[in-house]
């Protein structure tokens, strides 16, 4: 009876502590957000005061409206959900087709076509970028969105991988059932396959949304007409000259421009996790 008492109260303990280290590190996780919303809250001399200001004294909700009216973050933002739709579209259908086909079309040679689509992804964005750079400028898509959209239509090795692997999950037998009942390959991929790889395919897609929303390097590299401009390369224009840089609209409109992401991931996460687990082989 003491041993049993003794082996509860350690788990109690044992839980109490986990829970607590797991308090301390989301409070620790969250401390640079709220000093985000705080800072888009404040006057200029707030932000620039010796002591630190927590929380301002009289918050200054219009630094959100001001921050989006003072550039054209109307147009900005409208060049952000172009760009993000098409490369989402892009790479759901690249993806689900050369995925789908290593895991189901077994021929010569395609083990060794997934470990050289795997190698890639051992290969930096800064290995790749200068030679992208002079193949784009010769095809005279300079100062477009096709560099940035284009590339998402030939595939992706990491969606790829994590794609090929979700389909390895599911019964053949639903195929080769649909196949007697006259269904082709595409059909069988559309009718049958698509569905239940949901999860994955939501993966997928908050995987690339994120990438394409927050994405900074390609839009600074490819384009130089502001009018084309997407969020995260127009909210750099609060920076002046002489390193005069506006913080709290820079601030504001930093939150402004990470709504989407945390509104998609929550409404996203139960197929997110879904889609993570199976993807690598865990069940329950």
């Amino acid at each position: 009876m003491p041993y049993k008492i003794t082996y509860k109260m350690s788990r109690v303990v044992w839980k109490t502590f986990v829970w607590i280290v797991l308090l301390l590190g989301a409070v620790i996780t969250l401390i640079p957000f709220f000093w985000m919303i705080s800072t888009a809250l404040k006057t200029n001399t707030e932000v620039m005061r010796f002591d630190m200001v927590w929380w301002p004294e009289e918050p200054k909700w219009s630094n959100f409206i001001e921050s989006f009216t003072t550039l054209p973050f109307g147009k900005w933002t409208m060049n952000t959900i172009f760009i993000t739709a098409l490369t989402i579209i892009g790479t759901l259908i690249s993806n689900t087709l050369v995925a789908y086909g290593f895991a189901r079309f077994r021929v010569k040679g395609s083990r060794f076509l997934f470990f050289v689509v795997l190698s890639t992804m051992m290969l930096p964005g800064t290995v790749t970028m200068i030679p992208m750079f002079v193949i784009f400028r010769e095809l005279g898509w300079i100062n477009t969105f096709y560099p940035l959209i284009v590339p998402s239509f030939f595939g992706n090795a990491t969606f790829i991988f994590l794609l090929r692997q979700f389909f390895m999950t599911i019964p053949e037998e639903l195929e080769e059932s649909a196949m007697i009942d006259g269904l082709g390959t595409l059909g069988i991929l559309v009718r049958i396959i698509l569905p239940l790889t949901l999860p994955a395919l939501t993966t997928v897609a908050i995987f690339q949304f994120n990438g394409a929303w927050n994405d900074f390097m390609g839009p600074l590299i490819y384009l130089s007409n502001p009018d084309d401009f997407t969020l995260a390369l127009g909210i750099n224009f609060f920076k002046g000259e002489n390193n005069q840089v506006q913080w709290n609209y820079l601030m504001a409109a930093s939150v402004i421009s990470m709504l989407p992401s945390l509104i998609i991931f929550f409404f996203g996460q139960k197929y997110f996790i879904k889609g993570i687990n199976l993807s690598s082989g865990i069940k329950g």
